[in-house]
């Protein structure tokens, strides 16, 4: 994109000395080192999910410096590639500081909130900037009425512009972005990943079910246990072949899952030691790490568990949805809320609240054509995710070609 000379002429607003990170100990790893600004939270768990494809796919090391807008917390529990730094004033002493510690090889920024100054900084060391999920009640600024070359001035320093819907590439056309550097991408945000399986014992559980309808309680609470069970019993009394896949959030809790099974006079397998189903098994006890890749496959309704109960949080459900199974999930879901409305939006989870709704929810979702249809708006959703990630990891990697070749 061309240059512009008023964004140039306003970086020299007032300076004071820049402050070095407060995480300035931090060295800037080896190896490429993108730089990722989230507007949201939701950007960020999208910034994240990004880095670690793109680790998988390219050799060498690669590290993700994370800065978010002020009023965004940071995400607990980063990945090690993943190093959280605070964003500078939008001085240019504190972005040099900032800019001479980290040295990026290429920028991520989302969604709007633009720090003019910042930006002209990087652009004038040449980093390739890209602004991605453009959204057009993101990109004014208070202030910026003042100055009407500013927002065009920013903008204009990135050399690829996608906007979230043909409304915003509209808007950024009325700002004076030129057709040419924006492309209409959708939304940006963390995706549903395919887990991986054995297919040899897909194929054997399949064999053992024989067609029985499989329904999934995943990362179940012991509190959440009787509800569950309740409503196997009730909806088994209506398709009497119904089988369920229990999967504890807390392998330690293992002991209190059997007793509850054998106290209930449940006909169950545990598959740490070895249980294969029969014709007449009622439950298996999944009490082990590393297969829900093979539980998603086999279910086609899954309950995401660790949100029936108050106080709790609730579990990804792009999981379930990356493997073609409907959902449904508790009402306390507070860390995933919007993941789960966006789910709920397209028709493909609904809430429940206690057995009895649990029950009335799964005996509707065994007839096939009712699952069928929630499994495929999930991966629906699931998958426009998923096209918007790949457009964004090719522009990565053509940037990392070019500055690997020079």
């Amino acid at each position: 994109m061309a240059r512009s000379r008023p964004l140039a002429d306003y970086v020299p607003w007032p300076r004071r000395a820049g402050q070095p990170p407060a995480d300035g100990h931090v060295k800037r790893p080896e190896g490429a080192l993108i730089w990722g600004h989230a507007l949201t939270l939701d950007h960020a768990k999208a910034l994240v999910q990004l880095t670690e494809r793109l680790a998988a796919q390219r050799p060498g090391a690669l590290h993700l410096m994370l800065t978010m807008a002020p009023e965004v917390p940071m995400l607990a529990d980063l990945p090690a590639r993943v190093l959280p730094s605070p964003l500078p004033d939008d001085v240019s002493a504190a972005a040099e500081v900032f800019l001479d510690h980290w040295q990026p090889d290429l920028c991520l920024w989302t969604g709007g909130g633009l720090r003019p100054t910042l930006i002209a900084c990087a652009d004038r060391r040449e980093i390739p900037l890209y602004l991605i999920d453009a959204e057009a009640t993101h990109l004014p600024r208070s202030g910026w009425r003042w100055l009407p070359d500013l927002p065009r001035g920013a903008l204009t320093r990135f050399s690829m512009i996608l906007a979230r819907s043909k409304s915003d590439a509209r808007h950024l056309q009325r700002m004076g972005i030129r057709e040419s550097g924006i492309s209409v991408s959708g939304v940006f945000r963390e995706g549903a990943m395919a887990l991986p399986h054995d297919e040899t014992l897909r194929g054997e559980m399949a064999e053992c079910l024989r067609g029985r309808p499989v329904w999934l309680a995943a990362m179940v609470q012991p509190g959440e246990l009787d509800d569950i069970l309740r409503a196997h019993r009730t909806a088994s009394k209506l398709a009497h072949r119904l089988f369920l896949v229990l999967v504890p959030d807390d392998l330690s809790q293992t002991g209190h899952f059997i007793e509850t099974l054998r106290e209930g006079g449940w006909r169950h397998v545990v598959w740490s030691e070895g249980g294969m189903p029969e014709e007449t098994t009622q439950v298996l006890l999944a009490d082990t790490r590393g297969e829900m890749g093979l539980w998603y496959r086999l279910a086609t309704i899954t309950l995401m568990g660790s949100s029936l109960k108050a106080g709790q949080q609730g579990r990804d459900p792009n999981e379930p949805a990356a493997h073609g199974s409907a959902i449904m999930h508790g009402p306390n879901v507070g860390r995933y809320l919007s993941d789960y409305s966006r789910y709920a939006e397209a028709g493909a989870a609904c809430v429940v609240r206690d057995a009895d709704t649990l029950s009335a929810v799964l005996a509707r979702l065994i007839a096939p054509d009712q699952s069928a249809a929630m499994a495929h708006a999930a991966w629906d959703v699931a998958s426009a995710s998923a096209q918007v990630t790949d457009q964004i990891l090719d522009l990565i990697h053509d940037t990392l070609d070019v500055l690997e070749a020079g």
